[in-house]
């Protein structure tokens, strides 16, 4: 059953489902859609994540009891509409060299060699369920179950973008140098954010993520170093 949480005096939380889903993230993008079209000026901003919509409005056009209102039967149409969501997204390839700083690491505690981390790595396809934390940071989802840790006991203070990342059943790519607590599997050459460009970020909700392993000369060569 979908809920409708108020959060502060300017935002609603509406909590689509218990659990995430392969379909799900496509269809909170088509929500948020809608929901931009009926509601115009009156949203400032929506933020979607696995498997909820985080709606700010603008206090001065209407407030949560108003807008709680109109939600009802535009969720309602939502739900109904779920069969006939689509279940593709567009599919990106991603180039990645495995030589991360916590790959052996990530292969002992896991009780693999760094091959069969890097296959189980590079097996699946990902689903892009929230972008967040840092402009175009994408969390894509589900990871192996085999690959699955918590976030390092220390965070560290800076980490390269470009970092394939993972924790927990999620992994990621680090579209700018920032701190970070995830492990370090390897290095992607594909610029994942650049605000010069139209949309900034490749990667949208709902869209399929799939990594292609390549080498450390592939990798320098993309990325036009020596």
């Amino acid at each position: 059953m979908i809920r409708i949480e108020p959060v502060g005096a300017e935002a609603l939380l509406l909590v689509l489902a218990d659990e995430p889903d392969s379909r799900l993230p496509q269809r909170i993008a088509q929500l948020a859609t809608v929901l931009r079209q009926h509601f115009g000026h009156r949203l400032r901003e929506l933020v979607p994540g696995w498997t909820t919509l985080l709606l700010h409005y603008d206090l001065l056009h209407t407030d949560h009891l108003r807008l709680a209102a109109e939600l009802a039967p535009l969720l309602e149409q939502w739900q109904r509409a779920a069969a006939t969501v689509e279940q593709a997204g567009r599919l990106h390839e991603l180039p990645v060299w495995y030589g991360g700083e916590d790959l052996a690491a990530v292969a002992d505690a896991c009780g693999l060699s760094t091959g069969q981390v890097i296959e189980l790595h590079a097996g699946v396809e990902y689903r892009v369920g929230a972008i967040g934390f840092a402009p175009g940071f994408a969390y894509l989802g589900e990871l192996d179950a085999r690959l699955a840790l918590p976030r390092r006991g220390t965070p560290r203070t800076r980490v390269p973008a470009g970092s394939l990342a993972i924790a927990e059943r999620q992994t990621a790519i680090y579209p700018q140098a920032s701190p970070g607590g995830w492990h370090l599997l390897g290095l992607c050459p594909t610029a994942l954010f650049d605000p010069t460009r139209e949309p900034p970020c490749p990667l949208a909700l709902g869209d399929r993520v799939r990594f292609v392993p390549i080498d450390e000369r592939t990798y320098r060569r993309e990325r036009g170093e020596p």
